[in-house]
């Protein structure tokens, strides 16, 4: 069983950044695929960013250019850097630990822009 701890949410500005941190509790954290989802009030969660084990990185289009995925494997640590943050981006994200099949998810952070 793998654990999962986002931090980093809270409350800016449009226009601010945050960095969202997700620490996993035991390897093999370099052999999976980390990811990144969101999900607004009254909204399905929807993919953010996912970096691959083999260093794939891809992006839902609404976040390109604005957002970095990251990954320390020696920390266990999946970060998201999030700039030019704007109000529809207001969401709980959660982190996604694939391994194989099977997934695990972390509690989820919230992220508010106000306008």
């Amino acid at each position: 069983q793998v654990q999962l701890v986002e931090s980093g949410g809270g409350l800016v500005q449009a226009g601010g950044s945050l960095r969202l941190s997700c620490v996993a509790s035991r390897s093999p954290f370099s052999i999976s695929t980390m990811a990144w989802y969101r999900q607004a009030p009254g909204n399905q969660r929807e993919l953010v960013a996912v970096f691959s084990s083999g260093g794939t990185i891809k992006y839902a289009d609404s976040v390109k250019g604005r957002f970095t995925i990251s990954r320390d494997n020696a920390k266990k640590t999946a970060y998201l850097e999030m700039s030019s943050l704007k109000p529809e981006d207001t969401a709980v994200y959660s982190c996604n630990l694939k391994l194989g099949s099977t997934n695990y998810w972390g509690q989820g952070t919230q992220v508010t822009v106000s306008s």
